[in-house]
């Protein structure tokens, strides 16, 4: 189905994460998820403001399961800031798996703004807003302030991580958000309160996030 809404210049089309190591191949792939990045290159270009955000992790990052000595990939733990997942060794910066898929090219090519994340070896990042603590923030909200912008459509991966985190913080923040569920695609882990689709998706619903 053809995507029909209007964007204006009030309109910021947030990419998040569209990375080698989150699709197919790579070491936190995502299925499907390659299949997004040439149509949100193509959504890109009805955008006049483009932000990209790219997973940039040490190499010793502390959401990584190989730092936590009998602790295996998608274990939870408890850390300082809360309850983290563990997971494969990704987007470790300058390597190949953190740079961008080849066919959102585009899209990173109309962004004004790179905005990098997960920099920090004690804390993870979910969110283009605010690190996994839920003070640090990344300046986005300021970025998209002085631009004017006052709706954040979202898209790429993964849908209930990384974007959901994102709509949520873009409404905290006080930004109307949109996700474009055909231009992301999910993890789904199971969990307690159901599978963590289903948990993002309550969360966002709640938070006035629309879809």
């Amino acid at each position: 189905m053809e995507d029909t809404h209007d964007y204006t210049a009030e309109d910021a089309l947030i990419v998040i994460d569209p990375q080698l190591d989150f699709c197919p191949g790579g070491r936190l792939a995502v299925a499907d998820g390659d299949s997004v990045m040439a149509p949100i290159a193509a959504l890109a270009e009805r955008f006049r403001q483009v932000v990209v955000t790219q997973d940039w992790h040490p190499a010793d990052h502390s959401s990584f399961a190989s730092s936590h000595p009998g602790r295996h990939a998608f274990d939870t733990v408890r850390m300082p800031y809360g309850e983290q997942v563990l997971w494969p060794d990704h987007c470790v910066q300058r390597s190949a798996g953190a740079d961008f898929h080849p066919d959102v090219a585009g899209a990173v090519a109309r962004a004004a703004l790179i905005l990098r994340k997960g920099a920090n070896p004690a804390v993870d990042s979910y969110s283009a807003f605010y690190e996994n603590d839920k003070v640090t923030p990344t300046g986005l909200a300021g970025y998209l302030r002085d631009m004017g912008v006052r709706r954040c459509v979202l898209v790429g991966l993964a849908y209930d991580f990384c974007v959901s985190w994102s709509a949520l913080d873009a409404r905290r923040d006080g930004f109307d958000a949109l996700v474009l569920t055909r231009y992301t695609r999910a993890i789904a882990m199971p969990s307690p309160g159901g599978s963590s689709v289903e948990v993002a998706e309550a969360a966002m619903r709640a938070a006035g996030v629309r879809f």
